[in-house]
């Protein structure tokens, strides 16, 4: 489904990523590990297109897409979250989840002025999707409340209700499990699980290993811009390169 080939960023002389290859396979979780610094992000940056790669290629469904503006990625199926989820604070709930729908005809000022019972009829039914969402996220209860008011998980949930609404054939999880309530946390890994099962595809940031290990297979360790290792979750926790440049003592 998505396929890395010698990518790499240059920032100055720094290699970001160094010559990263990679293939996700559709259906899968695939796990993205690695130290502070490793180029994790930087690579997330890469693939929705927030950053142009110095060289090498990616491709999504078989189409190239690097250099692509993220508003094109997005539109061939590619959804992100990010690290720390910023909503529009005063508007509600609903309404942050229903602005990730893509097309919009409300959003181009003459379509409400010549057709507006287009734009009320389409409005209603991305209600009906966002609430869709939110209750499968257990937001629902919470649709007319601000996004401010949410607590930080609640933000992240939030957040992949957005990408949801667009109907993402992969989706790029920035560290969803960090300052999460284990309630919360266990909410998160379960959806995971049950869109995973509905046929998405993901590709997670994570620090957790308890959760890389429950959602995970392949899991990919990188470190100073490169893979240092990837395979099944056990056999890269258990890796000396692995243990040695990110687990540590704690392992």
């Amino acid at each position: 489904m998505l396929e890395a080939r010698g990518l790499t960023r240059l920032f100055g002389g720094v290699r970001g990523v160094d010559g990263v290859s990679f293939t996700i396979a559709e259906g899968r979780i695939a796990g993205l590990i690695g130290p502070n610094g490793a180029g994790k992000t930087t690579l997330f940056n890469l693939i929705a297109g927030a950053l142009r790669p110095s060289s090498g290629t990616l491709a999504f469904l078989g189409r190239r897409i690097d250099g692509l503006p993220p508003e094109r990625i997005f539109r061939h199926g590619i959804g992100r979250t990010f690290q720390i989820p910023r909503p529009f604070g005063r508007m509600t709930v609903l309404e942050n989840a229903m602005l990730g729908a893509p097309g919009q005809a409300g959003e181009r000022f003459w379509v409400n002025w010549l057709a507006p019972g287009r734009v009320r009829a389409q409005e209603r039914a991305l209600r009906e999707r966002a609430m869709h969402w939110l209750e499968f996220l257990r937001l629902d209860g919470l649709a007319a409340a601000p996004a401010a008011s949410l607590s930080g998980g609640q933000r992240k949930l939030l957040e992949l209700a957005r990408v949801l609404m667009a109907a993402p054939k992969l989706i790029l999880l920035d560290e969803p499990a960090a300052g999460v309530n284990p309630a919360l946390l266990e909410l998160i890994v379960d959806r995971i699980a049950t869109l995973n099962g509905q046929g998405t595809t993901f590709l997670i940031i994570e620090h957790n290993m308890d959760v890389v290990m429950r959602l995970c297979d392949p899991v990919i360790c990188m470190a100073q811009g490169r893979i240092l290792v990837e395979g099944p979750p056990a056999v890269v926790r258990s890796d000396p390169r692995v243990l040695e440049s990110y687990l540590g003592e704690a392992a």
